[in-house]
């Protein structure tokens, strides 16, 4: 009878543990995840790349919400000819250093399925190397995405801009600093010529507005 009796009590702790696991969802469990975003355009023999690397660490502070930070690189880039060598040059190299506190909400779309929304503050801040023009730039985010999870560590991410806005201040080396503000829809808005003359790069906004990654969590 004791044996029966303890039996029953393991078998009823095992389930009441299992189901306070799943009441709790992914609360306290943290991730690791490296965003990778790529664009590139071409005029004539002038080509522009935008290539952006940023590897987030975060945390969940409810069963569907996450608060987390990421520290990464931009390079936005030209190459073409110049009108006077007949070589390919570069005519544009921008590196840049990203700090951006983001959060997140995930809905459960179906099955390992998840839709997420993510609102964040990316800093960027860096230099042109061709003609040492600084630049800073503070925005503010909104992007949506799909989280599959392929294991229950381990997840494929796919994101886009749905709203972005930044101020970007570009100061050269001699002279006076250009201030450019932008505001877009789903990463769409023009943008004052002299930002991308400056940069030679690919789009009006240093972040490129798909992004893919892989995450992990533990």
């Amino acid at each position: 009878m004791k044996k029966i009796v303890t039996l029953v009590s393991i078998v009823l702790f095992g389930l009441t543990a299992k189901a306070q696991d799943a009441s709790q969802g992914l609360k306290g469990a943290w991730f690791a995840t490296s965003q990778f975003g790529y664009q590139q355009t071409k005029t004539g023999d002038v080509k522009g790349t935008n290539l952006s690397v940023l590897p987030i660490v975060g945390t969940f502070i409810t069963p569907s919400v996450a608060v987390g930070a990421g520290i990464g690189y931009i390079n936005i880039k030209s190459e073409g000819f110049d009108g006077v060598s007949p070589d390919l040059k570069t005519l544009g190299n921008t590196d840049l250093i990203v700090i951006q506190p983001l959060a997140r909400k995930y809905w459960n779309v179906a099955g390992s399925l998840y839709f997420f929304g993510q609102a964040a503050i990316p800093v960027i801040t860096g230099k042109e190397k061709e003609s040492n023009l600084k630049v800073n730039q503070v925005g503010v985010s909104v992007s949506g995405g799909f989280d599959y999870f392929v294991t229950k560590n381990f997840s494929v991410e796919f994101s886009y801009d749905l709203v972005n806005f930044t101020s970007t201040t570009l100061k050269p080396e001699n002279g006076e600093k250009t201030t450019v503000t932008n505001f877009g829809l789903a990463h769409v808005a023009n943008v004052d010529s002299y930002y991308n003359t400056a940069l030679g790069g690919s789009a009006p906004n240093l972040t490129s507005p798909i992004s893919v990654g892989f995450k992990f969590l533990f």
